[in-house]
């Protein structure tokens, strides 16, 4: 791609209506210095200096749509609680409807908070509820779904194995788009790769390409073999695999 190209495609994304579905969350991060050691315990005293909150999981996905200046969409669910609506007034304030976002009773907003000293993460504790969100919540998602199809041209499904994207969903979401020439993309976290068949793209790490694949994974070749063994068994139309320190690799029909 030469860089006229590039540019054209970034003028069209204020016209471009991309819904992002999956498992939303907060990201904390404490910052702070360490200059002692506690007397209560061999642990350090971390004094704070400041923190942010930042949207996380696959609001963070509609984050950096909105930062391109894409047109985004969102949908997933939020408990009842202080995090939850704090997520919800951040959507807001990106001119972001919060409709496709479902308040579940009972459930805790997962929260992910990063205590930070002198560059280093000193821990993390998550606040979270990893079972499957009800089904009430998966067919008020595919309703939401359904009201904006006409407005959006590309879904991408967000998987952080959190509860909401679960095989209800994506049958759901497969079936919603069927007659309509949305793309869809995901970015998958289970090993059941069989949950995304039929989806356009798929962006596994090389981990989960593996692990779906059966096989160990060392070097370019087994890359080359996974690729094309879970473009067959899956019918996705590509595929890339994220290879950390190495780049990516890319297959497409």
């Amino acid at each position: 791609m030469n860089k006229v190209k590039a540019f054209a495609l970034l003028e069209k994304f204020s016209r471009s209506g991309v819904l992002v579905v999956g498992d939303i969350m907060a990201d904390h991060f404490i910052w702070g210095r360490v200059s002692r050691i506690s007397p209560e315990a061999p642990v350090p005293v971390v004094e704070v200096k400041k923190d942010n909150f930042m949207l996380g999981g696959c609001a963070n996905v509609l984050n950096n749509i909105c930062s391109a200046g894409g047109r985004a969409y969102l949908a997933g669910v939020v408990g009842s609680d202080d995090t939850g609506r704090r997520l919800l007034t951040e959507v807001r304030n990106r001119g972001v409807d919060t409709a496709g976002i479902v308040v579940e009773e009972g459930r805790p907003t997962t929260l992910k908070t990063r205590v930070v000293a002198h560059g280093q993460q000193v821990v993390r504790f998550d606040r979270e509820d990893r079972k499957p969100v009800q089904a009430k919540s998966i067919r008020r998602i595919l309703s939401y779904i359904r009201s904006v199809r006409d407005s959006i041209g590309a879904i991408v499904v967000s998987d952080y194995s959190k509860g909401v994207v679960t095989r209800s969903l994506l049958t759901g979401i497969r079936k919603t788009v069927a007659d309509r020439p949305i793309f869809t993309c995901v970015d998958p976290k289970q090993r059941d790769f069989s949950l995304y068949e039929g989806f356009d793209i798929i962006t596994p790490n090389h981990y989960e390409a593996g692990y779906a694949a059966g096989e160990e994974i060392l070097n370019g070749q087994d890359h080359v073999r996974v690729g094309m063994k879970l473009m067959r068994e899956f019918a996705f139309r590509a595929i890339l695999i994220t290879r950390g320190e190495s780049g990516m690799s890319l297959f497409e029909r």
